[in-house]
C-alpha cells in the first residue's frame, strides 16, 4: 500500500511522520516500543523500530520516553570534537518551531526543561516509549493537540 510507504500509514493520527521521512516506511509508537535513534539517510534523524531499523517510529507529541543511557548529542560550537551529554534518562517528545516550514520540529523536552532537537542525537541510543500522550476530552481539543506539521510537496 502506498501510504505505509510514505509517511505514517492511516492508523486514525497524523498523515505523516513530521521528521521529513518521506520516503521511509513507518509505523506509530506502541507503549512498550523499544525505539533506536537512527539517521535514514534522508538528511535526519528519527527513532527506527527494534523489529527493522529500516522502518521509522512516528512519536506524537507528549509521548514519554526513557533512555537506556544518559543522551548524547552531536558534537556542536567551539568544543565540536566532543559529544554533548544530557544527564537524564527520560524525556518527552515535543514540537517546536510549528511557524516555520523549512526547520526541524521534532524535539525531546528534559526534565530540566532542556530542549533537544531529535535531530541532534547520536545514532544508536535506545528508548523505550513509556506512556503515549493523554486522550483529550473534546474532539476539537483533541485535533488541535494531535495536529503536525505540514508539508508541501
Amino acid at each position: 500500500m502506498l501510504s505505509e510507504l510514505r509517511g505514517c500509514p492511516d492508523w486514525g493520527g497524523p498523515s505523516m511522520c513530521d521528521y521529513s521521512l518521506h520516503s521511509v516506511k513507518s509505523r506509530p509508537a506502541k507503549v512498550g516500543d523499544k525505539l533506536t535513534t537512527h539517521d535514514f539517510g534522508t538528511g535526519t534523524r528519527g527513532f527506527a523500530a527494534s523489529e527493522d531499523v529500516n522502518v521509522a517510529v512516528c512519536v506524537l507529541p507528549g509521548t514519554e520516553l526513557s533512555f537506556a543511557e544518559e543522551v548524547q548529542c552531536l558534537p556542536t560550537g567551539l568544543i565540536a570534537w566532543q559529544d554533548k551529554i544530557i544527564e537524564h534518562k527520560t524525556a518527552i517528545f515535543r514540537q517546536i518551531n510549528k511557524d516555520k516550514v523549512v526547520a526541524h520540529h521534532d524535539a525531546l523536552e528534559f526534565p530540566d526543561g532542556r530542549i533537544v532537537l531529535l535531530t541532534t542525537l547520536c545514532g544508536g541510543q535506545q528508548a523505550t516509549v513509556l506512556q503515549l500522550p493523554a486522550e483529550p476530552k473534546t474532539a476539537a481539543v483533541e485535533a488541535q493537540s494531535q495536529r503536525r506539521v505540514a508539508y508541501i510537496a
